[in-house]
């Protein structure tokens, strides 16, 4: 696996990482046996760069990664997160909390959980509009001199939100939603205040949550505690229709020899040096498939041939619920 440079000056990391959250939740039943063979098969391929939180579960994502990163801790760059509140007595509750506090209360769990005595990169998973962004970067900040986090992050903040973190404290990666079908950084000016400020974007569901890859076509693809049962872009009409997207990657993969979601990664990719992708899996043949978009190059040619087909308002819905999408930092 190659590698890339988080942030300007930040670490080098696997140019892709994996995002673990639905080994635990939101995408229908886990099995942790599959879940820790996918684990380990990754530290094989050289994808060392893990992304968690403490909202995914709650907690028992985060512990799943303890247990099996007991006794080589660095083998992996770890990223965790906080920031969504979320009630044990109601899973379907979420709150935010941005409170330096919260952020003291929150890195003594993940720490805990994760049988670590330091995160690598500690994301605000959603940024709380109650409290300004520069205490709760300050708060962060604090850790790192303390040595419990190594780099700071931010998810799905604007770029208003970002140059206010990046004048507090260093900002080595935005966390926020990238693909063929999810262009928001590109058309929010937060992929352009990252670049100035020398900040990696951390690309997270680059696979349109598993769409891109030509595996769904109805919905009762879905399990039915499948949360893409209720989001926007899954439903209805909407499902249909972004499923014209997903017959057009078809014939761009097939001309180029590799798989939908390969080239639906290798497109995040070649977007800059500057983007690490983190594509979410629970299985192992899906992460050898992702893995091997590492060898899949587009041409600047070919990239501005996708773009054509794809422009940045291609896909149709939002890409979370109402009561979701009022967190998102736009």
């Amino acid at each position: 696996m190659k590698t890339r440079k988080l942030g300007k000056h930040g670490p080098d990391v696997s140019a892709q990482g994996l995002g673990c959250m639905g080994m635990s939740e939101f995408y229908g039943q886990g099995d942790e046996k599959e879940s820790v063979a996918t684990l380990e098969r990754a530290l094989d391929l050289g994808i060392t760069f893990w992304d968690t939180s403490d909202a995914y579960g709650p907690h028992t994502n985060e512990e799943l990664i303890g247990r099996v990163l007991t006794g080589r801790r660095d083998a992996v760059f770890l990223a965790t997160k906080f920031g969504i509140v979320r009630d044990p007595n109601d899973p379907a509750k979420r709150g935010i909390s941005g409170r330096p506090e919260y952020v003291r209360e929150s890195v003594e769990g993940s720490l805990r959980r994760l049988n670590t005595d330091h995160i690598d990169l500690y994301y605000q998973h959603r940024v709380d509009t109650s409290v300004p962004i520069e205490e709760t970067v300050g708060a962060m900040a604090r850790l790192v001199e303390e040595g419990k986090v190594r780099y700071l992050g931010l998810s799905e903040a604007s770029a208003e939100s970002i140059r206010k973190a990046a004048a507090v404290h260093s900002i080595a990666a935005l966390q926020s939603e990238y693909s063929l079908w999810t262009r928001d950084p590109e058309t929010t000016g937060t992929l352009a205040a990252c670049r100035e400020h020398g900040i990696a974007l951390v690309a997270y569901s680059p696979l349109g949550r598993g769409f891109l890859t030509g595996v769904i076509t109805r919905p009762d693809d879905f399990a039915q505690d499948d949360y893409r049962r209720q989001s926007p872009r899954f439903m209805g009409e909407n499902f249909d229709k972004n499923l014209a997207i997903v017959e057009k990657v078809r014939r761009f993969a097939a001309d180029k020899g590799c798989t939908p979601g390969q080239l639906a990664l290798a497109w995040v990719l070649a977007k800059g040096e500057d983007i690490v992708p983190i594509p979410g899996t629970k299985r192992v043949k899906y992460l050898e498939e992702n893995a091997a978009a590492d060898a899949v190059v587009l041409s600047a040619d070919e990239v501005a041939e996708i773009d054509a087909v794809f422009p940045a308002d291609a896909a149709v819905g939002d890409r979370y619920q109402t009561s979701m999408m009022a967190f998102v930092n736009a």
